[in-house]
């Protein structure tokens, strides 16, 4: 059967604040999973969140809603690395 949840990692479309944790991951309007953390990332200048969802929904590119203090908002899952994973920008 395979694990019920998989971790993922999501950018957050928001400019004022961040996720921190427990926040409910909604797929139309239905509670799917929850934040484990999150912050903002610089390296890609966007906020960022890890959370459990079903595995259907943590495919690269899937969109989900977070919700932040009663608001709702566009969650992007991806399977792409949101630090410099090479070391280049230390190198410049």
């Amino acid at each position: 059967q395979g694990p019920k949840k998989k971790l993922v990692t999501m950018t957050v479309d928001t400019n004022n604040i961040d996720v921190t944790n427990d926040e409910a991951i909604l797929k139309d309007k239905k509670c799917v999973g929850y934040i484990t953390s999150g912050g903002y990332a610089h390296h890609v200048k966007k906020s960022m969140a890890l959370g459990y969802v079903p595995p259907e929904l943590s495919k690269h590119n899937s969109t989900l809603d977070v919700e932040i203090n009663g608001k709702l908002y566009l969650a992007h899952v991806t399977d792409k690395p949101l630090y410099d994973a090479n070391g280049g920008k230390m190198k410049n």
